[in-house]
């Protein structure tokens, strides 16, 4: 009976000393990871390479803890980064140029390339079949803040099609990133220009 306790005992020990093992180990390997603080312009379906890896761990694999945060907007991302809240920042690369023009001496850097396209669309508040540029004539679309990426973006795009973004047509500015779906859904605007997932709120848009 006492061979048994003795046992027993002797079992138990082992079990608490491995899980004590165990959970040291992990909280050594956690401790190992550099963690680094990223905020994004938009929570957007382009990005999705970004949270596959996140979801299936990838970047603890290369040693990395990801913080990501969204802040709505590309002087958002940058004022974040200047304040030191982040380590990086997605965003257009216009805010690089705005700061360093601004004589910020320890301006912002760009140093990798996420996409090749706009990642805006163009949705539209009334359904239109077989839809062309040429229907955007006479229209108010809201289009982002001015001087931002996806606003020059979209400008460019007019006038790659003939269409003169100062005469032909009034691109709203006015309406700040974060609210331009809200503007729209409110009444505002003939067309926006909106990232997924928002412009999949609407059920009309047409891609730009």
């Amino acid at each position: 009976m006492k061979k048994v306790i003795t046992g027993l005992v002797v079992l138990f020990l082992m079990i608490v000393l491995a899980s004590l093992f165990f959970l040291d180990s992990n909280k050594n390997k956690d401790s190992k990871l550099e963690k680094v603080r990223l905020a994004e312009v938009a929570h957007t379906i382009f990005y999705a390479p970004q949270y596959a890896a996140l979801s299936q761990g990838f970047f603890e694999e290369e040693g990395l803890d990801i913080e990501l945060t969204l802040a709505s907007g590309a002087d958002k991302v940058t004022a974040a980064v200047l304040s030191g809240d982040v380590d990086i920042g997605f965003c257009g690369s216009e805010a690089t140029i705005y700061v360093y023009n601004g004589g910020e001496k320890d301006y912002l850097k760009t140093f990798a390339q996420l996409t090749q396209r706009d990642g805006t669309f163009l949705v539209s508040r009334e359904k239109i079949d077989n839809f062309t540029l040429e229907d955007l004539k006479g229209k108010t679309i809201i289009g982002g803040r001015q001087g931002g990426m996806p606003e020059m973006t979209f400008e460019w795009a007019l006038r790659q099609n003939g269409i003169d973004p100062k005469s032909d047509v009034n691109i709203d500015t006015s309406v700040a990133f974060a609210a331009m779906s809200g503007a729209f859904i409110g009444g505002q605007g003939d067309f926006v220009t909106l990232f997924e997932l928002n412009a999949r709120k609407r059920s009309h848009f047409s891609q730009k």
